[in-house]
């Protein structure tokens, strides 16, 4: 199987030199900042992504937002050669979309995740 694009919605990564109490909870035999799965910026194939498109959603009040930002520039500087996307979704918090999926900034959500995966 062959992906062409990638979605990752609200997403949670580290941020350069911390490692927080939820990761080790998670995660408690993790090296830390060294663990790729925590901190893309220490995985050394991250240009060699298996896909030609991302789609990074974030929102505007979610306290994770700056993790999604951080993946984004990791993955822009690492030589990958796709196409990575930021769709932010104003004045809403962290997976917004699952607490009220009806509301109107849902719904605009899901289409832009619709539109992307039917961009072949």
């Amino acid at each position: 199987m062959k992906l062409s694009g990638l979605c990752l919605v609200h997403p949670y990564f580290g941020i350069k030199d911390t490692v927080d109490e939820s990761w080790i909870f998670v995660s408690p035999t993790t090296s830390g900042l060294d663990d790729f799965r925590y901190n893309p910026a220490a995985d050394s194939r991250m240009a060699s992504l298996g896909c030609t498109r991302v789609l990074i959603c974030l929102a505007e009040k979610d306290v994770l937002r700056q993790r999604g930002l951080y993946y984004y520039e990791t993955l822009r500087k690492s030589g990958w050669s796709g196409e990575v996307e930021i769709a932010e979704t104003e004045g809403e918090g962290h997976v917004f979309h699952l607490f009220n999926p009806n509301c109107h900034n849902a719904e605009a959500l899901l289409k832009k995740l619709a539109s992307f995966i039917n961009h072949s």
